[in-house]
């Protein structure tokens, strides 16, 4: 059952290791077959040198396992409750890279600094408010899902296709995996060099407007120009 898909989401989970955005059994990612209304997503708790196309996990959009030897990854319901609110959601990543994390810890925005933030992130990546211990205590995973989307309230997601969740970490999202584990990336870089700038001029304020209007529609919407089609 949907073998294409999984092995998609096995290499997109791969590639997110290779790149070193995890180490051990940390991160997972997703993808979804809207017509069917399944989701594919990494077992919980098995080491990326050990996986294999075929433990992936599907699970259809109550959590229910449709088809998979191994439980599905712990935070198999935020990536569902993304899935509903967002159709045009492929692909969703968590991980628990370094920068991006920082930035969740200290419960602070990813702020747009410059433009290599600007060509892939409309605006600051937002932090979630904390959960409360009720919400915790109810169901984690689902309140975890439903503070993104409170947090996205009146933005478009695939204009900031990240989020960092305070407390906990950054959750990235694409057309497709590879997409999300792409924007994942990115993510953690424009959250690393924005440390390394915060460091060294700590009253640095948000780049321009216009310039990052000019690098991020470059890139983005009906007149992009930028790259041979089809790039990031």
């Amino acid at each position: 059952m949907l073998s294409e898909l999984k092995e998609k989401v096995y290499e997109a989970n791969m590639d997110l290791w290779r790149k070193g955005m995890v180490i051990y059994t940390w991160g997972n990612v997703s993808g979804i077959d809207s017509d069917k209304g399944l989701v594919v997503i990494k077992p919980s708790g098995v080491d990326y040198d050990t996986m294999r196309p075929e433990d992936m996990v599907v699970v259809d959009l109550n959590g229910n396992v449709v088809e998979g030897k191994l439980r599905p990854s712990s935070d198999t319901p935020t990536h569902i409750v993304l899935y509903k609110e967002y159709p045009q959601m492929g692909g969703i990543v968590h991980t628990h890279s370094v920068h991006a994390v920082a930035y969740a810890q200290a419960g602070k925005s990813i702020p747009a600094l410059g433009t290599t933030h600007a060509d892939y992130f409309y605006g600051a990546i937002p932090c979630t408010r904390g959960l409360t211990a009720e919400e915790v205590e109810e169901a984690y995973e689902v309140n975890t899902g439903n503070v993104i989307v409170e947090t996205l309230e009146g933005k478009d997601p695939m204009a900031v296709p990240g989020i960092v969740v305070k407390n906990h970490g950054p959750f990235a999202w694409g057309k497709s995996p590879a997409d999300a584990v792409y924007n994942s990336v990115v993510m953690e870089k424009v959250a690393e060099m924005a440390y390394i700038t915060s460091q060294i001029n700590p009253n640095v304020m948000p780049a321009p407007q216009y310039i990052m209007d000019k690098h991020y529609f470059r890139k983005h919407g009906p007149n992009a120009y930028y790259g041979q089609g089809g790039e990031h």
